[in-house]
């Protein structure tokens, strides 16, 4: 008899104690986060009526139904709530990685803007209670849902965790890295910004998904070219390592770097999109670095099969330096013929009388 009081205890207590999951803090004179319904009510204690020993269930069947309800009632504990939150409640990572945004070049967004005006918001941000501001959030991802969000006037649905900084960076790199939608040099300046963070190298390299080798790559052009002309350009999503390791070579003089500046003011530069931002830089500088086009002189006028050679090339001399140009007149593979008869041609040269 006592044994089955006792089992009766058991299975109040542990139901008597589920507790609904306490909604965030309020802050004064702001209205609390809306709970959505992805947690789940308390469960009301059992009524203390004869039922379990009127079943007759045996002991281990008992025990089972307890250990049941401890991993539900832990499963319940355990769920994460969407809530609304007030977007000027929230504050962004301290660690940038978008330039979009600052450049004024996220093209997208307005598209972002509208469904979420028609259609709600789909996917919730994930968020942290801000850790030095009472009643605060910090975003890990989703910066641009907030700023839609915020620019609709409607809360927005978020999941809040408690993140350590270092959880807090790799939830940030891995969403960006799994959703594939950072430019090669959005990459580069986020890394960079984590190291200058004091973030160990590891780490970056986890939460951008790095090996070695590429987080190598990524810092070498994030510490080449200059951070006002790359917040300028913007993330240039078309744009590469190559031409942006190109880029940071064609910077290295004072005077590009003020060519550079120079375009960034031209209000051409300003209406452009990102990657033709980068090219008209990237064109300019070369045509700063490069000699001044050698005059051309034509090839003496003679006819092979009825062709004036005059049609097919044209050499250009300057200073002791002549290069030799096929036109669009030329058959196809004749340059690569020219080429390979180079030491017979020579040979005949010195041949001549």
């Amino acid at each position: 008899m006592m044994a089955d009081k006792n089992r009766r205890d058991q299975l109040r207590a542990l139901f008597g104690t589920v507790e609904a999951i306490p909604a965030p803090e309020q802050t004064p004179a702001e209205t609390p986060p809306t709970q959505h319904n992805t947690s789940v009510e308390p469960l009301k204690p059992r009524a203390a009526s004869g039922a379990v020993k009127a079943m007759g269930l045996s002991l281990g069947g008992i025990s089972r139904e307890i250990e049941d309800a401890r991993r539900l009632k832990e499963s319940f504990e355990g769920t994460e709530r969407v809530v609304d939150i007030e977007p000027a409640l929230i504050e962004s990572s301290f660690i940038e990685d978008r330039l979009s945004h600052a450049a004024g070049l996220d093209e997208s967004f307005e598209e972002l803007v509208e469904s979420i005006r028609v259609n709600g918001q789909q996917v919730p941000i994930l968020v942290r209670p801000h850790p030095e501001k009472q009643g605060y959030y910090q975003t890990a991802y989703g910066h641009r849902r907030l700023r839609a969000a915020a620019r609709v006037g409607k809360p927005v649905q978020a999941i809040v965790r408690d993140l350590s900084d270092v959880q807090l960076v790799l939830a940030q790199g891995k969403e960006n890295t799994e959703r594939r939608d950072l430019s090669f040099i959005e990459r580069a300046f986020f890394a960079r910004n984590l190291i200058e963070r004091g973030f160990e190298r590891g780490l970056v390299q986890d939460a951008l998904s790095l090996d070695k080798a590429e987080m190598t790559r990524f810092l070498q052009v994030a510490a080449a070219v200059p951070a006002p002309i790359v917040r300028a350009i913007g993330p240039a999503p078309k744009i590469g390592r190559p031409r942006w390791i190109r880029l940071a070579e064609l910077l290295k003089s004072e005077s590009a770097r003020q060519a550079a500046l120079n375009e960034i003011a031209l209000d051409a530069f300003k209406a452009a999109d990102s990657n033709s931002r980068f090219n008209r830089i990237f064109e300019r500088l070369l045509r700063q670095v490069e000699p001044v086009a050698m005059p051309a002189r034509e090839v003496p006028s003679a006819k092979i099969r009825d062709v004036e050679i005059s049609s097919i090339a044209q050499l250009r001399s300057d200073r002791g330096l002549h290069v030799l140009t096929f036109t669009e007149h030329a058959p196809n593979g004749f340059a690569e013929f020219v080429a390979s008869e180079l030491d017979k041609l020579l040979s005949r040269f010195e041949n001549q009388g």
